[in-house]
């Protein structure tokens, strides 16, 4: 399906692919996986339209293959007033009109034989797409999708993640030889995550889907391409497979390269010993010895093993506050209503103290970030917040917070940074060096949209935090930063999220949106409540343990302890057995 030979791509201030190699053969579902900002959706940019990008390198691909494409970012805003059903069913009505309208033509034209080439590709392109059946296949994907009770509701009408779903239905029903999708879990709740885990397994074509989802990588893949500090390796396997086997290739080859590296360097010692000597005294045995030393130590150097790479980019995110105050009520939330078609929340009431880390959950399109984007808004007299609190908001719309067509830089002057010297040192802890900081945020990926959205909050050194969706997009090493950091916060943080192991992990207890209504949930029943919904309690608690091996893992190889790594290898591959 895809064959990339040797491809090398870089930006002025950023090389992304140093030679790599892959193949995508017909039928896979492939995970296409890496650290935000490593270039994932710029290779897709190249595989969708490489006429349009300089790169060094091959790339083969049937020139007749149909791609289908779905965004990690939603652009629900952009799409016209229709139905859900008309939305999917565009293509095909746009083919049965197109269709009409020819035999229409027909009826009058005396250039028949051109009307009925045209009849024809049409006619081609309708059955291409399993025209005749579309009405009842666009109602089994919604079934399967769990969504057909929307299959009448305006799209303006649906959250987010409802109409990420939709768009990935609408892309499988055109039959697209080549199905690309760029983070389609952003946003998710987890009913809707199953959802697409149900999409991806039944479609039976070639898919390439860049994810950090730990779920859906668990759940839907048979071969995984992960693309790594410029290198990209490809995995025929299951990613928990894949996983495994990196970090044990990771412990064996770091062990050797250092043992390389050690032979080397007493190689190199005694070619100085060699040298001196030779210099000294000019006897023919002596240029012999060290010219015979040289070429050894060449032959070192030609089969050295390359040290894997095992750095770990995670960010420095430090959440802190300049106005600590005593426990007391931060904000309070009585009989808050709201409404647009039909009556989102009603009669809400709740408060949250000055240093509570709160989740607001709730299904898809059920009003959480109209609360919290109205809380941050402060535009209501249902909604009080205690005078001594400073709010800052992380919002799910990246362009909300950050001017996009701004600089990093610009973006951190008019933040109220008033050095470059002063902006560079600090978006340092964020993974943003002197050379990124001068890339528009536009060209940045989501994820590093998203990190530099926490930089935005924390410079802002606010004590209570409106957090939505603060997860979404971040690679796994960024996600545990950030988890580390909203635990250490000393303010309040309320926070959309439907990551539960963040959750879990983070926060106090959970505001909980149901039939309108909100209601607080302590973390005990919010455990049994999503064990008994949604998933197999043995399987979250193994895969958070398996996560914190993992990290536990690959902080062993930094340190270059592989007893402790090969320990630790051990207890994680008896945890893969149990998954």
């Amino acid at each position: 399906m895809i064959k990339i030979d040797n491809l090398s791509y870089s930006f002025p201030n950023k090389d992304l692919y140093n030679k790599i190699s892959f193949t995508l053969e017909e039928g896979q579902h492939c995970a296409f996986i890496g650290a935000s900002g490593s270039g994932k959706s710029t290779l897709i940019d190249i595989i969708m339209d490489p006429e349009r990008y300089m790169f060094d390198g091959k790339l083969e691909m049937d020139q007749n293959c149909r791609i289908g494409y779905v965004s990690q970012f939603s652009q629900l805003e952009k799409t016209k007033e229709t139905t859900v059903f008309e939305y999917i069913a565009e293509e095909f009505i746009k083919l049965q009109e197109k269709i009409a309208s020819i035999c229409t033509e027909m009826e009058t034209s005396s250039d028949i034989e051109t009307l009925l080439e045209q009849y024809q590709e049409a006619l081609d392109a309708f059955d291409a797409i399993d025209g005749d059946d579309y009405e009842s296949n666009i109602n089994k994907k919604l079934n399967l999708a769990n969504l057909n009770k929307h299959k009448d509701r305006m799209i303006s009408e649906l959250s987010g993640g409802e109409f990420k779903l939709i768009q990935v239905i609408k892309e499988m029903l055109n039959k697209p030889d080549l199905m690309i999708m760029d983070e389609p879990d952003v946003f998710l709740d987890f009913e809707n995550l199953n959802s697409l885990k149900n999409l991806i397994n039944s479609h039976k074509k070639t898919m390439l889907i860049i994810t950090h989802n730990r779920y859906l990588l668990n759940h839907c893949f048979n071969k995984i391409i992960h693309l790594e500090n410029t290198e990209l390796q490809e995995f025929d396997g299951r990613y928990i497979d894949y996983n495994f086997s990196l970090l044990q290739t990771k412990i064996e080859m770091q062990e050797l390269a250092i043992a390389d590296d050690e032979e080397i360097e007493r190689n190199e010692a005694l070619i100085e010993k060699l040298r001196e000597r030779a210099t000294y005294n000019a006897e023919a045995s002596n240029g012999r010895a060290l010219k015979a030393r040289v070429k050894i130590q060449e032959r070192l150097e030609a089969r050295r093993i390359k040290a894997p790479f095992v750095d770990i980019k995670q960010p420095d995110i430090n959440l802190v506050t300049d106005n600590e105050i005593e426990e007391t009520v931060a904000l309070k939330v009585n009989d808050f209503s709201v409404a647009f078609d039909e009556v989102l929340l009603e009669d809400v009431n709740f408060e949250i103290k000055s240093n509570d880390k709160v989740a607001i959950i709730g299904t898809n399109g059920v009003g959480k970030t109209t609360l919290l984007r109205s809380i941050f808004k402060n535009n209501s007299d249902s909604i009080e917040i205690n005078d001594n609190i400073e709010v800052a908001y992380l919002s799910q719309m990246q362009g909300e917070i950050l001017n996009e067509s701004n600089t990093i830089l610009e973006e951190f002057y008019d933040a109220g940074f008033e050095t470059y010297r002063e902006i560079r040192r600090y978006l340092s802890n964020y993974g943003f060096g002197e050379k990124f900081i001068e890339q528009k945020i536009e060209s940045l990926s989501g994820g590093e949209k998203n990190i530099l959205q926490l930089a935005k909050v924390s410079a802002s050194k606010a004590n209570m935090l409106l957090l939505d969706e603060p997860t979404s997009h971040l690679d796994t090493y960024s996600q545990i930063a950030l988890e580390k950091a909203v635990k250490n916060y000393n303010g309040a943080v309320l926070m959309i999220s439907h990551d539960y192991h963040f959750i879990i992990n983070s926060m106090d207890y959970v505001l909980m949106i149901e039939d309108k209504k909100i209601r607080k949930v302590n973390m005990r029943k919010f455990r049994k409540m999503i064990y008994d919904t949604h998933f197999d309690k043995d399987y979250l608690q193994i895969e958070q343990k398996k996560k914190e091996v993992e990290m536990k893992i690959a902080l062993a190889l930094v340190d270059t302890d592989f007893e402790l790594a090969r320990t630790l290898s051990e207890e994680l591959e008896g945890l893969i057995k149990l998954l």
